[in-house]
């Protein structure tokens, strides 16, 4: 049976792990709560928010942006952002690559808004949210940045279990306090009185303690984005759940000979036909249009919208997807109240990006983000300080000619 010192041995080197990795997501993840607030404080000619107009159709606008661009092809048609289509593009064949990922247009008059880079150091005040998404997402280094937090996202998911089973009270023969009282000193800070180190350890466990539902939702939710094959596989186990169309590798369907993929504009005629047929079908009602995707990776396109099926304060993520060349369907999202798992997993994300409850639950993400780095640098505190207190035993037993003590106990009793 593994015993209790073997428990903190594993929170405290899964600690010292994930330290770094934690306090940059959650400084990034803190300024991302207010993405949109703080865009258009930089750059409110890129934001600028809600105006009366009718809106050009997705198609349109990736033509406008071609024509704009006409080195570069579009990719995909983001119209969630009040005021601001974001269009992601890229090179044509044999064009030189290009210094941007996405124009930003007006999505009445089709004008452009601006450029912006979410690769690389920022160069302009427009790149400076970009580059504190990708740090958070995959530590500003796709590909790897993502596996690195995928693991350390499941690395927390699991330690937060350990950190709370140590925050339990030990059981004893000897007291007559019950359960309760012997837990309750846990949960609270003692100031008066304490040393530093003191201070640390009850900030370290009493926060723990507090949002510790948060934190596993947090950790479980970032390998959902991170780790996404680990996610469907353990969700699965246990809920109805299939993997988004976009973590899938086996969807592709082979491209017909001598065939072009359909335009822009009979795409989105197959997306507004195939969407209207499903939310008939599963009595749903939509609200309005959000994207359109050319997933080239999956041989096919994406047409996202706002129904009522969604239940963030913005955007939305019901979905088909649908064959590039025939406009067969591929796949539907609904992101609620059908399958199970995906019902959890859209409430999961919601509460992740802080999607949910107005701006009291974006300045509690906020926060959030903030007590996840005060989690990590005490607990590297706490680490620096037993390890300075043991060497100072064990240089101190040296020099009197006696064993030097291995007990957790006496390290941490010359610490108070």
């Amino acid at each position: 049976m593994l015993t209790r010192a073997f428990w903190v041995w594993l929170h405290r080197w899964a600690g010292l792990v994930m330290a770094g990795f934690l306090i940059v997501v959650g400084l990034t993840g803190s300024l991302l709560a207010f993405w949109l607030e703080i865009n258009h404080w930089l750059t409110p000619e890129m934001y600028p928010g809600d105006r009366p107009g009718i809106t050009l159709d997705a198609a349109t606008l990736a033509r406008r942006a071609e024509a704009i661009v006409p080195q570069a092809q579009t990719k995909t048609v983001y119209l969630g952002y009040p005021g601001s289509v974001m269009i992601g593009m890229e090179a044509r064949e044999g064009a030189a690559p290009l210094d941007f990922e996405y124009i930003h247009l007006d999505p009445i008059d089709g004008h452009e808004r601006g450029r912006a880079a979410w690769h690389g150091l920022p160069k302009t005040k427009t790149d400076i949210m970009p580059f504190v998404y990708a740090l958070h997402m995959y530590l500003a280094m796709s590909g790897i940045g993502d596996w690195i937090l995928g693991v350390v996202a499941l690395l927390w998911t699991i330690d937060c279990f350990v950190g709370f089973y140590l925050t339990l009270p030990t059981p004893t023969g000897h007291s007559r306090k019950g359960f309760l009282a012997r837990w309750k000193p846990a949960w609270l800070i003692k100031w008066r009185g304490s040393s530093a180190y003191r201070v640390n350890f009850d900030l370290h466990r009493a926060f723990g303690l507090w949002l510790w539902v948060m934190l596993l939702i947090f950790a479980w939710s970032s390998v959902y984005l991170d780790l996404n094959f680990f996610y469907t596989r353990v969700t699965q186990f246990v809920l109805d759940y299939e993997q988004p169309m976009w973590a899938r590798s086996d969807v592709k369907p082979p491209a017909p000979s001598g065939r072009e993929p359909m335009s822009w504009e009979e795409a989105l005629a197959t997306g507004e036909r195939l969407m209207a047929t499903e939310a008939t079908k599963r009595g749903l009602t939509i609200e309005r249009v959000l994207a359109l995707y050319n997933s080239r990776q999956l041989g096919g396109w994406e047409y996202r919208v706002r129904s009522s099926r969604d239940i963030g304060d913005k955007y939305g993520s019901t979905s088909v997807y649908f064959d590039a060349f025939d406009g067969k369907l591929l796949g539907v999202k609904i992101p609620t109240g059908e399958q199970s798992g995906t019902t959890v997993t859209t409430w999961l994300v919601q509460l992740h990006t802080a999607n949910l409850f107005g701006m009291p639950y974006k300045i509690f993400v906020c926060a959030l983000g903030l007590v996840i780095t005060t989690l990590s640098g005490t607990g590297v505190y706490i680490w620096w300080r037993k390890r300075r207190a043991r060497k100072r035993h064990v240089t101190g037993a040296t020099l009197a000619g006696v064993p030097a003590s291995r007990s957790p106990a006496e390290y941490f009793r010359l610490l108070r």
